[in-house]
């Protein structure tokens, strides 16, 4: 499925996530060339003040409920929350606009711990699914994305789909078994970050900083970090080692959080991540 056959595009649930990635796909983000004109979408959103938003900010066309979505949608982003996916689904699988098979809309969620076996069960019979991962910093194009196929889904589609999150941001292709803990590490990710600016600003401010300059010490630090690895290719040990001198401060602290099982933090951290993403996809 080339990007230049999705002359429509059904983008369900308008809060930030969907409202971000219609967005920076109207934008054309990190490639003007290939932005989408807003002509293309059309967005259901039960929240008639939220409608009004969308309408008024991108130009787009906006309905209440999916089921006024009519025929003709060549892609359906499915950006509701996971606790109320399966009830949209359901009324979803009943519309004509959206029947499944080859000719029918590839569909792309969104929704953390829902696997694509148990999302194909409730789409109509046939259907075409890819089921990605994003983050927040997709916001700001500076997201990460994971994309696995389902078991419809053609190389196309899934090339296709990657190409559309790549603009907002890095997009990886994965399995669909790798999903949870991508989503553990990624999807989580900037909560965790963000709980470390966090502690360093409350211990910044423990040590008399003013906490407004803790935290932007700290806020910049960790970007200004996070740029270095990236724009040099620089690992995560060498950064970090070139920053210790031999019997200096960095050292001692990082022995001090060492012992206080600062990486012990992230396994549990990630590990009940990928576990309540399971029960979730089993509810």
């Amino acid at each position: 499925m080339a990007r230049a056959s999705v002359s429509r595009i059904a983008v369900i649930g308008g809060g930030k996530m969907g409202e971000a990635i219609m967005g920076g796909w109207i934008a054309g983000s990190s490639a003007p060339a290939d932005a989408f004109d807003a002509s293309v979408f059309v967005v259901a959103d039960p929240g008639q003040e939220r409608r009004d938003y969308l309408a008024e900010r991108y130009r787009v066309a906006c309905v209440a409920d999916a089921s006024a979505v009519e025929g003709g949608v060549d892609l359906v982003l499915l950006a509701v929350k996971p606790q109320v996916m399966m009830d949209v689904l359901e009324g979803i699988a009943s519309q004509p606009s959206f029947a499944g098979g080859a000719e029918g809309p590839l569909f792309v969620s969104i929704a953390a711990g829902l696997s694509t076996e148990r999302l194909e069960a409730a789409l109509p019979p046939g259907a075409r699914l890819v089921r990605v991962m994003p983050n927040t910093p997709l916001l700001v194009g500076a997201g990460a994305t994971t994309v696995a196929a389902g078991s419809q889904a053609s190389s196309a589609d899934v090339e296709l789909v990657h190409g559309l999150f790549a603009c907002l941001g890095e997009a990886y292709v994965v399995d669909e078994d790798a999903m949870d803990a991508a989503g553990a590490v990624s999807g989580s990710g900037p909560a965790y970050v963000a709980a470390m600016i966090e502690a360093l600003r409350d211990a910044g401010a423990r040590q008399g900083l003013d906490p407004q300059l803790a935290e932007a010490l700290a806020l910049q630090t960790v970007y200004g970090t996070a740029s270095l690895m990236k724009e040099t290719g620089q690992d995560p040990a060498t950064t970090r080692v070139a920053v210790c001198s031999p019997g200096g401060t960095t050292l001692a602290a990082l022995a001090a959080m060492d012992e206080a099982g600062f990486s012990h933090v992230f396994d549990a951290g990630v590990d009940a991540a990928v576990r309540r993403s399971k029960e979730l996809s089993a509810c």
